[in-house]
Parts: C-alpha cells; structure tokens; sequence
C-alpha cells in the first residue's frame, strides 16, 4: 500500500469485475469530483466505493486538521476478490449446480494534491 490516509472495506458481496469498471473512472481524479462522478452512476458498486473513499476522506481529515476536502485526491484504489460462498443452485432431474457467489475488498488511499508530483 502507498502511502496517505487509507481505508479498506471488505466482503463486499458483488464481483469485483463489476466494481472494477467504476473504480477505473475515478482512480487519480480529486476528492470532491470522484464523489459526484460515484453520486450519479446508478450501480451498487458506485455505492460501495463512495462509501470507502468517503472514509478514507474522513480519516485524513481526523488525522490532519489542516486539510481541506478540496486538496485531497485518490492517490491509489485497488478491488480485489475475497473468498467466495458457495451456494447451490437445483437443477433438473434432480441434480445440482454451485453458485459462486463472489465478494470484493475495496482498498482507497487519498492524499493531498500538493503531494501529488512526489
């Protein structure tokens, strides 16, 4: 992990190849233009990284009281697969299948723009 002020979500139950393509529309953009980029894609991923960017935020500016949200951008994001519940799914003449039913970690790490170029 990079270094700035960081937050991880984990057992997201979604794919991650679903939360991968919103991920690549905000990665290294500002704070505040990833959050209204994610508040006007309608995808239970946007949700969910919304909702990590927005604490890795938080925890950047709990920790340094200088900052403003405005000088914050997304430094590193990252979503990768955690394990996997297997359910079973019937089928016909008796037989059955397994649904895989996928979950994600969402990794965020933001930091102040004027630290951008290091």
């Amino acid at each position: 992990m990079e270094k700035g002020y960081r937050a991880i979500q984990k057992y997201y139950i979604i794919s991650p190849g679903k939360v991968r393509r919103i991920a690549d529309v905000v990665r290294n953009k500002p704070y505040t233009e990833a959050i209204a980029i994610l508040e006007s894609i309608p995808h239970k991923g946007a949700r969910y990284l919304r909702k990590a960017i927005r604490s890795a935020a938080s925890n950047a500016l709990f920790q340094n009281k200088k900052l403003d949200e405005e000088m914050l951008y997304i430094k590193d994001l990252q979503v990768n697969e955690g394990p996997r519940m297997k359910r079973v799914w019937p089928r016909a003449r008796g037989r059955r299948d397994i649904l895989l039913k996928r979950m994600s970690h969402i990794y965020v790490v933001v930091d102040e723009i004027a630290r951008m170029g290091e």
